[in-house]
C-alpha cells in the first residue's frame, strides 16, 4: 500500500505518512517487508501445524537451531499448555510432510508430537492491526 493511499485512509498528508514510515522502520517497529506467496500455486499443497513437545528445558536451544534450519518450518512458536513448540509446516506432498515430522521426531530432547492437517483456509490476514495501530 503506498502512502498516498495510507493518508487517504487516515487523513494525513502523504509527506506525513511517509515521515510515519520512516520512524516506525527506525525504531525497529516495522521490522521487514515480505511478499506473501500463494503456496497452493507454486506446488506446496500440504500445510500442518506441529505442536511439539520437549522433554526438559535443556533441549530447547538445540531444538531451535534445528527447527531454524529448515525451510519447510515457516513459523515457530514457544507456546504454554501441553506442549512446548507450535510449528507451521508447508511441503508439497504428504510423503514431505511425513519426512519432515520424522525430521522433528529425531531431534534430541522431543518427546512428543501431534499434527494438525490443514484441509482448506478461509481467513488468512497478514495486514490486520489491532485498534490504534502505529498511525
Amino acid at each position: 500500500m503506498n502512502a498516498s493511499i495510507i493518508g487517504e485512509r487516515i487523513n494525513m498528508s502523504v509527506s506525513a505518512v511517509i515521515e510515519r514510515i520512516k520512524k516506525l522502520e527506525n525504531t525497529g517497529i516495522i521490522k521487514q517487508y515480505s511478499a506473501i506467496l500463494d503456496h497452493k500455486k507454486i506446488g506446496k499443497d500440504m500445510m500442518a501445524y506441529v505442536a511439539v513437545r520437549i522433554e526438559h528445558p535443556q533441549y530447547n536451544d538445540a531444538f531451535s537451531a534445528n527447527i531454524i534450519g529448515n525451510p519447510e518450518i515457516l513459523e515457530c512458536h514457544y507456546i504454554t499448555g501441553d506442549f512446548d513448540f507450535l510449528l507451521k509446516v508447508v511441503t508439497n506432498s504428504s510423503k514431505d510432510l511425513e519426512r519432515v515430522l520424522y525430521d522433528i521426531r529425531c531431534i534430541p530432547g522431543v518427546s512428543r508430537t501431534r499434527t494438525l492437517v490443514v484441509l482448506s483456509t478461509f481467513k488468512n490476514d497478514v495486514t490486520a492491526l489491532p485498534d490504534g495501530g502505529p498511525f
